[in-house]
């Protein structure tokens, strides 16, 4: 057994502006949908899903939707006059050069590439064991 994937499922408040947001600015695009209750976005290996589930209020959440890029700065310089930025695009003390915009719920958005391989960055706590980036 194994774990394939995570796709975050995101409330929204209003599903037509979510999937046109995400098309328009991101190009992410629409690959399944139920109306006006779930749609499922994709680019590249990123997938979102959003709901509308009115008894649950609105959207809100504490998490950061972290997505991997390979060009961090030439996607800055493609969204940088229709987005403004939350932070960056900055070098960070992990080793990433990333930055963070909102989408219309609310919902943030940080965008990262790893600034060199993991010398010395290590998952365990006594400093044993590889570092993964991807």
């Amino acid at each position: 057994m194994a774990m394939q994937s995570l796709t975050p499922m995101l409330q929204t408040s209003d599903m037509e502006r979510t999937i046109a947001w995400y098309g328009d600015v991101l190009g992410f695009r629409c690959v399944r949908r139920m109306g006006d209750g779930w749609c499922h976005l994709a680019q590249d290996g990123v997938s979102l899903m959003f709901m509308r589930n009115d008894h649950l209020g609105a959207p809100h959440a504490t998490a950061t939707q972290y997505i991997y890029v390979d060009d961090v700065n030439t996607l800055w310089e493609m969204l940088k006059h229709r987005v403004a930025p939350e932070w960056g695009p900055e070098n960070t003390s992990y080793g990433m050069r990333e930055f963070a915009i909102k989408d219309p719920d609310g919902y943030l958005l940080s965008f990262g590439e790893p600034l060199t391989q993991a010398d010395g960055m290590s998952c365990r706590a006594d400093g044993e064991g590889e570092a993964r980036l991807s």
